[in-house]
């Protein structure tokens, strides 16, 4: 691992293999409850059936990954503990997604039952190549510097991923531009295609990354659910950037979790283009901050960096709020404004993202300084553990806000008028034309501010609790990390 070649490469090819994972997570967990609603007719009860197996098969998932973190930390195999896994989870996710996007003929209480299962099925699978991935960060280096620059390019890279699913999703499945002119069709299609890409951009990680595997040659450690309990709870710094990062997660999936689609379809036009636009906008400004981290991290330290970043925020949201409650919805500016204020705001989570990500990694090293044991696999799977966690309780919340301001009553009709043209019952122009019609006629103002409050104070709230509870209780800023790599190099050249 000290092989500078080695390193360079590294750093190239660990992040290339995600940006087709990361397009295959963006399209299940944003775009899920979008697709459904769009192109399945469902009462009260059945929606909130869907929205009782999202956020129980996402707390299964969360608490599935220190386990599957464990099972990744006693693999013993010729190709290291995390590639296997990857290989395994990204075969299976992608097999998973096509077929839960790829289910015209079923509908009903018949539906909600393949929901459920295919939702599972994906929690299982997904969970083997996210925690294996994420996972291989501590083992690529111990460098505080040299473990930044892998975090930011691969959140970078992971961004990437992202942004392109999200620009590219609703521009093919929505409006004039859907394959197939209609969302049935469209969605069907552009799973097959995200989820072939996936295991192609991971040959980049399987084949061109090479991991410290030093542990290899050590016994596995016994796999016990009780000692990833303790290897949690004894770890101060871990219990409380586990929480930060908890609700901050929370907030910051509002709005791409399916509230900003809606109301852009709702506020502007059923137009996937509109949509797109808002989402590259919104989150381009984040590609500068991914790549950059690594400098910046260098001159601002953590805390006060969070600062700057939180201002950006209540900037952002304060645009968004303002100009949805007071400019009317004719004017083509308010759109422009809106997105403006989430690409401030989203500027601003997206860098609390990144300074929690490698908050919770440098627990590593003081579990080890506290405890004598690494827990590598377990520490890292903690991120996507709160990540699913967090995303179940904003599907709830959602959920909660698309029944409390009648949303579904709306995405119905809009679901009946793409199903016959799915069936080509009427033409793709006559289903616009009745989509849209049905928008001016039927939404009302109090649907579009409930979820205009919803995508911006909501989220705002929760970023100024995670805001103020790091600054006061994350002891691991830069100096105390420093103090304590050095005491750990101390203690290993002593006992050589």
């Amino acid at each position: 691992m000290d092989d500078k070649k080695q390193l360079k490469r590294n750093l190239l090819m660990y992040p290339l293999g995600t940006v087709g994972r990361d397009m295959v997570y963006n399209l299940f967990a944003n775009f899920l409850l979008t697709f459904v609603l769009i192109t399945k007719s469902l009462t009260a009860a059945q929606l909130t059936a869907i929205t009782a197996i999202m956020v129980a098969a996402r707390v299964f998932d969360a608490l599935n990954d220190p386990i599957m973190g464990n099972i990744i930390e006693r693999t013993r195999s010729k190709w290291g503990k995390f590639k296997p896994w990857l290989l395994a989870g990204i075969l299976t996710s992608s097999a998973v997604v096509i077929a839960a996007f790829n289910n015209s003929g079923i509908n009903g209480w018949p539906f909600i039952v393949y929901f459920g299962v295919m939702y599972f099925l994906y929690s299982i699978t997904f969970t083997m190549s996210d925690i294996s991935y994420w996972g291989m960060v501590p083992a690529l280096s111990s460098d505080g510097n040299t473990r930044n620059m892998f975090t930011s390019r691969a959140t970078l890279f992971a961004g990437i991923g992202g942004t392109l699913a999200s620009v590219l999703i609703p521009m093919l499945t929505t409006g004039a531009m859907a394959i197939g002119g209609n969302a049935v069709t469209a969605y069907g299609v552009v799973a097959i295609v995200i989820c072939i890409l996936s295991p192609l951009f991971a040959m980049f990680t399987l084949f061109g990354v090479r991991e410290n595997r030093s542990d290899m040659s050590e016994p596995a450690p016994k796999i016990s659910f009780k000692m990833i309990v303790k290897t949690i709870t004894q770890n101060d710094q871990l219990m409380w950037i586990s929480l930060i990062f908890l609700i901050q997660q929370i907030g910051n999936g509002l709005v791409v979790g399916g509230i900003g689609s809606i109301y852009i379809y709702f506020e502007f036009s059923y137009s996937g283009g509109l949509y797109s636009l808002f989402t590259m906008v919104g989150m381009s400004v984040t590609a500068l901050l991914m790549i950059f981290y690594p400098v910046i991290s260098r001159k601002f330290q953590r805390k006060k960096l969070m600062t700057i970043l939180q201002f950006i925020s209540i900037a952002g949201y304060s645009i968004m709020l303002l100009a949805g409650l007071f400019m009317p919805k004719t004017m083509i500016l308010k759109f422009y404004i809106i997105t403006i204020g989430y690409m401030l705001a989203n500027f601003g989570q997206y860098g609390f993202y990144l300074v929690m990500m490698i908050s919770i990694i440098n627990t590593v090293e003081y579990n080890e300084y506290k405890f004598g044991n690494r827990a590598e696999a377990i520490i890292s799977s903690l991120r996507p553990f709160l990540t699913k966690l967090g995303s179940a309780i904003c599907v709830a919340l959602t959920s909660a806000t698309y029944l409390i301001f009648r949303v579904n009553e709306i995405t119905n009709e809009i679901s009946t008028f793409e199903s016959q043209a799915a069936q080509k019952i009427i033409t793709d122009v006559a289903k616009g034309e009745k989509i849209d019609s049905l928008l001016q006629t039927s939404v009302q103002n109090s649907q579009s501010v409930g979820l205009l409050l919803a995508m911006t104070v909501v989220p705002l709230a929760f970023m100024l609790v995670s805001y103020f509870i790091y600054k006061s209780k994350y002891k691991l800023d830069e100096p105390e990390y420093d103090r304590i790599c050095n005491e750990l190099e101390l203690r290993r050249a002593s006992a050589k």
